[in-house]
């Protein structure tokens, strides 16, 4: 378009044209013009979308086959990871607490079981 007026059929002559131009504005010789100023012309003429040739080959690939770090790598599941409170058996700070306390009581009935037999034995002529 020019101002505001459209410039109809995009011709051969148009695209060597803005080529020219590209080439020139790039530092080139405008007698020169590369495949890249041609391309470049053409999507500024028609008024195509730029693209970018990575994000196409990217794009072109199957979503299932899109990322892959060892390719042929059947993968393996990771290891479930504790929670802060957790340890290796998996069991909570509070069931921790609760056992541990089961067998602190434990220890503190054998201990006054042990004593009341030597009480008793020391009493027992």
């Amino acid at each position: 378009m020019e101002n505001a007026a459209g410039i109809g059929a995009v011709t051969p002559a148009m695209v060597e044209a803005r080529a020219r131009e590209l080439a020139a504005i790039n530092g080139r010789p405008s007698s020169e013009p590369s495949e890249a100023d041609y391309q470049q012309a053409k999507r500024e003429l028609t008024g195509e979308s730029e693209t970018d040739p990575q994000k196409e080959s990217r794009e072109s690939i199957p979503e299932s086959e899109g990322w892959d770090p060892l390719p042929g790598s059947a993968g393996r599941q990771a290891a479930d990871s504790l929670g802060e409170d957790e340890d290796a058996e998996g069991r909570s700070e509070s069931a921790q607490m609760f056992e541990e306390g089961v067998s602190e009581a434990e220890h503190d009935q054998m201990r006054q079981a042990a004593e009341a037999e030597e009480k008793s034995d020391e009493l027992e002529p």
